[in-house]
């Protein structure tokens, strides 16, 4: 059992077994793109406007639980609006929703240590670099992000 977990986290696929996974769960390379502007976009809006990094504030209050929740709330409905603006409508709540409030709640609100929390664009880039070997644990982390945004995603055509 550890082997095969072992393998699902490092053994690099070969081209044509990604292409054909690709092609099999429907995920095209448009969208791709469209969806790692939406996660960089939203991780860039989170680290610009958060106030609870220690090492900056003078006051050092703490950010609480709900001050974390209320700070990406907002800045969730921001990006939605944004990408209203391009035609791009994503549903504000659903299953996308709880899986970025969920990841970002964990690897940037609870995280203490800046350098991790500033890696989560390298974190997105590498999700998504088409050009990289892939492991069967990254074509799983990309369907996850995929399906959540597909399902909750529509562009107005005018």
């Amino acid at each position: 059992m550890e082997n095969n977990f072992f393998n699902y986290i490092t053994k690099q696929l070969q081209r044509e077994e990604v292409d054909l996974w690709m092609t099999r769960n429907n995920i095209f390379s448009e969208k791709m793109e469209l969806y790692y502007d939406f996660c960089r976009s939203l991780y860039i809006k989170l680290s610009t406007t958060f106030l609870g990094d220690d090492d900056l504030t003078e006051t050092k209050i703490e950010m609480t639980n709900d001050d974390n929740l209320k700070h990406f709330n907002w800045c969730w409905k921001q990006l939605i609006n944004d990408f209203k603006k391009e035609n791009i409508i994503f549903e504000i709540e659903g299953e996308h929703y709880e899986y970025f409030q969920n990841f970002f709640d964990e690897i940037f609100y609870k995280q203490k240590d800046k350098k991790i929390r500033e890696s989560i664009d390298m974190f997105f880039m590498d999700v998504f670099d088409f050009e990289k070997a892939f492991t069967q644990s990254d074509l799983d982390l990309i369907l996850t992000i995929y399906k959540n945004l597909d399902k909750n995603m529509r562009i107005n055509i005018y």
